[in-house]
């Protein structure tokens, strides 16, 4: 039997994956079972745990991809020119997340609420998560610090206070679109407005 190519074990390691994110998004990680998965993907079960070995291997990597398009998303920000002030990133985070949940298969937000409760499960699990936070935080001090340098953040604003405000504000809008009221970008830029001006009193 021929050696399969590195493009075709990338391909069905991924078809793999989004394959137990369908499961995921259905059933939630507990309640999903590896028969489910291999199931899902019309493979063997042999074929199956050659590219991942357990259930828990399988939210390892849902963690690692969907943390990484959270980091992507800032990326993508800090490329544009010129930089996107406070207003419009807010607006294009809105824009990022909402685009998550339209895979008519799965929904990357609603596993992103499932892996921050496994974190608090598994220990390894929490340190890598919060490992590739910061690295996200130290891209969006890297954007609060292009504001300040064009005059859209005070001189005096520590840019690093800014990146976990923004971070707050993006996981609180996974929330609400899961488990309350989905927030419109226009509504969130003014309850922030009406906070600040609040906050100055």
């Amino acid at each position: 039997m021929p050696r399969l190519s590195e493009a075709t074990r990338a391909k069905r390691r991924q078809h793999v994956l989004t394959s137990a994110w369908s499961c995921f998004s259905r059933n939630g990680f507990h309640a999903t079972s590896m028969d489910d998965v291999i199931s899902a993907t019309g493979m063997s079960a042999a074929a199956v745990y050659r590219y991942f070995r357990s259930k828990d291997d399988l939210i390892d990597a849902t963690a690692e991809v969907g943390i990484g398009l959270v980091r992507d998303i800032f990326d993508y920000i800090l490329t544009i020119e010129p930089s996107p002030g406070p207003a419009q990133t807010l607006t294009l985070i809105v824009e990022e997340l909402g685009k998550r949940t339209q895979h008519p298969d799965y929904d990357l937000s609603k596993l992103a609420l499932q892996t921050w409760a496994e974190s608090l499960r598994r220990p390894a699990l929490s340190e890598r998560t919060r490992a590739l936070y910061n690295e996200s935080g130290g891209r969006l001090t890297e954007l609060a610090t292009r504001w300040q340098a064009e005059g859209q953040l005070a001189p005096d604003a520590d840019p690093r206070s800014v990146a976990p405000v923004v971070a707050a504000l993006m996981h609180g809008l996974i929330i609400c679109h899961h488990v309350a009221v989905g927030v419109q970008a226009e509504e969130l830029l003014r309850g922030l407005k009406a906070l600040g001006t609040a906050l100055e009193n």
